[in-house]
């Protein structure tokens, strides 16, 4: 059994305090284990999105591992006090996570993107990664409104597989909801939420350059690329995330004040 991970908490928001190459030992010490598990990477819009979406918060809650995603949350993490050691985005998990796979054996499933996005990132995995099992592809349309009989068919294929991994990319909050719904379906796979990482695989969306991701401007990036999609996220919804960040604050400050009365 690993030892326990520090955890700290952005507007509820548990987050693990845990560089790239830990995460890639914690997520072989879930697959080692035979349990299953549920991976999330959250960032700035996952910490509002949670604010709001109470079945968000039901799996961001059960979820074995989470790791930052955005640079704001690291910053925000020193602010409070509780430093985390570096950003962990999904799309550089992602690769260094596959070669391990390869390494050991293990079975990969791709879920999400567009028609035909996720078999194209698997035949391009193919050339870069030597050995990786692909144990299949699917890009299906899901709707976390419906019913989840309407899931099922989903979830069976990819049961079907016998994968040791499945990288979801849904996109948020749809690939966490459908994750913690169903990872038991689905032990003892571990399933982890990685946002757009199937379409930069596949080479059909560009990721934003280094120093925009180190300066936390990535979200710039998107924005220029998709503005109509994204503008109401990023220029509407985001700017939430500093009013979370000064309650939580002022949450940690009260409760400071209330441990040190006699």
């Amino acid at each position: 059994m690993p030892p326990p991970r520090r955890r700290l908490y952005i507007g509820g928001v548990p987050i693990d305090a845990i560089d790239l190459n830990g995460a890639i030992s914690a997520v072989f010490d879930l697959v080692s284990r035979g349990d299953g598990g549920a991976v999330f990477t959250p960032n700035v819009d996952h910490v509002v999105e949670f604010t709001h979406n109470p079945e968000l918060r039901e799996a961001y809650l059960a979820a074995d591992l989470s790791l930052a995603d955005g640079m704001p949350v690291v910053w925000v993490s020193r602010l409070l006090g509780h430093r985390l050691r570096e950003r962990v985005a999904g799309s550089d998990l992602v690769l260094p996570l596959l070669r391990r796979a390869a390494e050991s054996g293990k079975r990969v499933f791709l879920l999400g993107g567009q028609e035909g996005v996720a078999a194209l990132a698997a035949r391009r995995l193919g050339q870069s990664v030597p050995g990786l099992q692909i144990a299949g592809t699917l890009a299906p349309r899901i709707d976390m409104r419906e019913p989840a009989s309407l899931r099922a068919d989903v979830v069976k294929a990819v049961a079907a597989t016998r994968p040791d991994l499945v990288v979801v990319g849904l996109g948020a909050p749809k690939q966490e909801l459908w994750i913690h719904e169903s990872r038991e379906a689905l032990r003892p796979a571990v399933l982890l939420g990685l946002g757009a990482s199937i379409d930069f695989l596949a080479g059909t969306v560009p990721r934003a350059p280094v120093w925009m991701s180190r300066a936390g401007l990535e979200w710039a990036y998107r924005l220029a690329r998709e503005p109509r999609r994204l503008w109401r996220r990023y220029l509407v919804k985001d700017p939430e995330f500093a009013l979370i960040v000064l309650r939580t604050l002022r949450e940690q400050r009260l409760s400071a004040r209330r441990r040190r009365r006699p």
